[in-house]
């Protein structure tokens, strides 16, 4: 076995307990799935996963209003999750939760998740009760996942506002949701402030590979900023292919994300194990060189998770492709153009 799969899911029974006395049944559209360690573990079997780093999907603790209740479940849901990992260090690892948008308690469990219980980062949502990552007033989280160079695991949310009936947030809304956050974490300088986090973009980055330049046009006329340089954070995030490893997915995904910063994610439970191995298979019939595809499935991870064993050593920061600024310039100079056509 020799896969990380740094996008794979647990549903502890106190979370799922409590969960049910909310009267919450689903997550994204698709209903709870059961999930148990000893299921994690056949499933990483057959799925070819070494270690698989847990977390909690959404909605976290969001539903909890009173900050006490959510953090009393994010300390439970972390020491549950500590107790495995001790159980199986081999076999899991996991993102720790916090009790955002409660930006205090969330520093607090932050720091004892990783100084304390040995975390191997945490988990935060795009959007915690409509409130977007990267919002004026997360300062003091970020500099303490700054100070300990966390690895953060952007999961998205359910989107505020209603949404659209026959369109269950799972299918397109929570690439849209992590897009938002991503957008937000590049235009409001979080990412160029605190450059020892490694934040982790779910699902492939949402649409950020796709229309990562079609953003940095819209910051440079917000604030500023160089497209290269937009483009040169976007692309610093990390990625996971959870369900977007497909043959339409990897080209961009690949063309766009820096050296060593994919990696491979199932996605399970909340995804099948058959749409698991769908999109697994995918990504072993696209045609990688052997040295890229170990990257994707295990040494980028190793380069992010130390303890699992030795990895690479990457730079903080890899400079974009020339090709791709160049076609920055292009797309900026194109976009001047017209604007001074229609002046």
């Amino acid at each position: 076995m020799s896969r990380i799969d740094t996008h794979h899911h647990c549903l502890p029974p106190l979370y799922r307990a409590a969960l049910q006395r909310a009267g919450i049944t689903d997550a994204g559209g698709r209903e709870l799935p059961q999930w148990s360690a000893e299921a994690s573990l056949e499933t990483m079997i057959a799925l070819d996963i070494d270690t698989a780093i847990l977390s909690v999907s959404t909605p976290g603790t969001t539903f909890l209003p009173e900050p006490a209740d959510a953090t009393a479940l994010a300390r439970d849901i972390n020491d549950y999750s500590a107790a495995l990992v001790a159980e199986h260090p081999a076999r899991f690892g996991f993102f720790a939760t916090v009790p955002l948008p409660h930006v205090d308690a969330a520093v607090d469990e932050a720091i004892r998740a990783l100084d304390v219980l040995g975390a191997d980062g945490v988990v935060l949502l795009a959007n915690s009760s409509g409130t977007y990552l990267g919002r004026p007033g997360q300062d003091d989280l970020f500099a303490a996942l700054d100070a300990r160079a966390a690895v953060v695991f952007i999961h998205p949310a359910h989107l505020p506002g209603r949404g659209v009936d026959g369109i269950p947030a799972f299918a397109a809304d929570f690439l849209l949701d992590t897009t938002r956050a991503a957008y937000l974490l590049v235009r409001n300088g979080i990412k160029r402030r605190y450059p020892n986090i490694k934040f982790m973009l779910s699902h492939g980055g949402g649409f950020v590979p796709y229309a990562a330049h079609r953003m940095a046009v819209s910051l440079l006329g917000d604030t500023g900023a160089s497209p290269a340089d937009s483009l040169d954070d976007f692309a610093d995030f990390y990625f996971d292919t959870a369900l977007s490893s497909s043959p339409a997915a990897l080209p961009s995904l690949l063309a766009f994300a820096k050296p060593g910063h994919v990696t491979f994610g199932s996605d399970w439970p909340f995804a099948p194990l058959a749409a698991s191995q769908l999109f697994a298979a995918d990504l072993e019939n696209y045609p990688l060189d052997p040295g890229t595809r170990t990257a994707i499935e295990r040494t980028n991870a190793l380069a992010l998770f130390p303890r699992l064993g030795p990895g690479p050593q990457l730079p903080n920061s890899v400079p974009l492709p020339a090709r791709i600024r160049r076609n920055a310039g292009r797309v900026v100079m194109r976009t001047v153009a017209r604007m001074m056509a229609t002046r």
